[in-house]
C-alpha cells in the first residue's frame, strides 16, 4: 500500500437508468482528472425510485450497472467500487440482493457483497421503508480484499453503518479501509450519518469512504447527502456538502501506522 487518491462520488439518481449511468461517467471522468484511483459509486447509483419498479427492472439494472462498472474501471484504468444494485435472485422472482461489486482497473470484479441489514424503518418524518419486501438479505460479510496497492479493503452497504460488530469483524480480518457507500435518509443523516461514519473509522483505526445519494429522488424520498472521506482518527478529509458531486482525499499507510501505534485499541481487544 502505499498514499493514493480515492474519490466517494455523490450522485441524485432518479427512476432512470440511462440518465444515472451518464451522470456517474461524469463523475468518474471528473474523479479521475483530479488524480484518484479507487473511485467508489454510491448505493442505488444506477436506478432509485419505486422498489417495485426497481425489482420489475431488476436484471436489466444488474446487466448494466455491473457492465458499466467494468468498463469504467478499464477505460479510466482505476479501481471501481458499485456501490449498490439489485441483483436478481435465482429462483425467487419477488427479490433481489442489493449488491455492491468491486472492480480492478482491467475489468476484473475483484469482490461482491450482499447487503445483510435491510432498512425496515417507520422514519419520524412520515416515510415508512420496508427494504426487505423486494430486498434478499445476505448471510455472510464479504472477505476483505488484500490489495497491495490499496490496502486491505473491507465492504458494506449504508444500514450495515448501524450495526458496528460488521466492521469489528472486517477490522479483525485486517481491513485498513472500509467503504461505506449509502443513500441514508435525510431525516437520519442529520443526526446520524457523521457521526457514525466516524464512530466506524475511530473504533477500527481504518479508513471510511462513503459514497452518498443526496436531494429529491422521486415523490418524497429526499437523502442527506454528505459523501465523506474520514481518517482513521476520526478526522474528517473531505465533504462533498448536499449537492452532486465528489469527496476526495488522500489515503496514507504512514497516518495509519501512526494512528495505531497511538491509539492500539486493536491490540487491546479483550471480547472476539
Amino acid at each position: 500500500m502505499r498514499p493514493y487518491l480515492a474519490a466517494a462520488l455523490q450522485m441524485t439518481s432518479q427512476p432512470d437508468l440511462a440518465q444515472n449511468l451518464a451522470e456517474a461517467e461524469e463523475l468518474i471522468e471528473l474523479a479521475v482528472h483530479r488524480g484518484a484511483e479507487l473511485i467508489s459509486l454510491p448505493e442505488n447509483f444506477a436506478f432509485l425510485g419505486n422498489e417495485g419498479l426497481k425489482l420489475q427492472q431488476a436484471k436489466e439494472i444488474a446487466e448494466q450497472a455491473s457492465r458499466f462498472a467494468k468498463t469504467m474501471a478499464q477505460r479510466f484504468q482505476v479501481t471501481i467500487l458499485a456501490g449498490g444494485f439489485p441483483v436478481p435472485v435465482e429462483n425467487n422472482e419477488g427479490k433481489a440482493y442489493n449488491t455492491a461489486i468491486l472492480v480492478s482497473s482491467n475489468g476484473e470484479e475483484l469482490s461482491h457483497y450482499h447487503k445483510v441489514h435491510l432498512f425496515d424503518v417507520n422514519v419520524p418524518d412520515g416515510n415508512t421503508y420496508c427494504e426487505s419486501s423486494t430486498v434478499m438479505a445476505g448471510q455472510t460479510i464479504a472477505p476483505i480484499y488484500d490489495s497491495e496497492k490499496f490496502g486491505c479493503l473491507g465492504l458494506s452497504i449504508c444500514y450495515d453503518v448501524r450495526f458496528p460488530e460488521l466492521y469489528r469483524h472486517l477490522s479483525q480480518q485486517g481491513a485498513e479501509v472500509f467503504f461505506i457507500p449509502a443513500a441514508f435518509t435525510a431525516f437520519t443523516g442529520k443526526d446520524h450519518w457523521q457521526v457514525l461514519l466516524q464512530a466506524r473509522a475511530i473504533e477500527n483505526t481504518c479508513y471510511v469512504i462513503a459514497p452518498a445519494q443526496t436531494g429529491c429522488h422521486y415523490e418524497r424520498r429526499f437523502t442527506h447527502g454528505h459523501a465523506m472521506i474520514i481518517d482513521p482518527w476520526g478526522v474528517i478529509l473531505a465533504d462533498a456538502g448536499e449537492k452532486p458531486g465528489m469527496a476526495i482525499a488522500e489515503i496514507n499507510p504512514i497516518r495509519l501506522k501512526q494512528v495505531r501505534q497511538q491509539m492500539p485499541a486493536l491490540q487491546h481487544r479483550v471480547f472476539f
